[in-house]
């Protein structure tokens, strides 16, 4: 990547941080584009430059989501079912939330009226409900799927709902990973 593409990529990342936490504050229909760039110190045509809207902001994250999701799915689709494959798949999902997928899964459960009107979910729930599927042996039973989504749950909703506990982000992740092992264990008939 070239000097020009990282500081573009740098000030795209930046916006997005920005946006996200304005839209945490005071909401996503309570912050306006202005604000952002305020909050950056840019002018709107700088922001501009980068995105002409709050959804297509929002868009850019969810899209960096599903892309993640997508390359879990095609990697778990060509890897035998079972146990070890399941496992593998919670750690990697876990890894993408915390890294990528932390800013949108924070948006989501702060701005659900605004996730829904946007219509991002649709896609993210069909991908959730193929990799719960991936997670089970070929036949599985409904409590088998059950128990890999309430694993994916415990994933996803720990990056949204653990802010107020006084644990950093990766003491989150680590328990979160260790609570869904435990979820999908669990779930297993031997």
């Amino acid at each position: 990547m070239t000097a020009v593409g990282a500081r573009r990529s740098d000030t795209r990342d930046r916006i997005r941080e920005v946006a996200m936490e304005l839209f945490a504050e005071q909401g996503y229909e309570k912050t306006s584009l202005r604000q952002i760039a305020e909050r950056l110190e840019v002018t709107k045509a700088a922001l501009y430059y980068h995105f002409r809207t709050k959804e297509d902001i929002v868009a850019s994250l969810s899209d960096d989501v599903r892309r993640g999701v997508d390359e879990l799915i095609t990697w778990a689709a060509s890897t035998p079912a079972g146990p070890d494959r399941a496992a593998e798949i919670l750690d990697r999902y876990g890894a993408l939330l915390h890294s990528t997928g932390r800013q949108m899964v924070r948006f989501m459960h702060e701005n659900q009226p605004a996730f829904r009107e946007l219509g991002f979910g649709v896609s993210l729930r069909y991908q959730f409900r193929v990799l719960a599927d991936l997670m089970t042996d070929p036949g599985h039973a409904p409590l088998d799927v059950f128990h890999a989504r309430q694993a994916l749950l415990a994933i996803s909703w720990s990056t949204a709902m653990m802010g107020d506990l006084d644990l950093s982000d990766d003491e989150c992740h680590r328990a979160a990973i260790e609570i869904a092992h435990g979820i999908l264990r669990g779930g297993r008939r031997d």
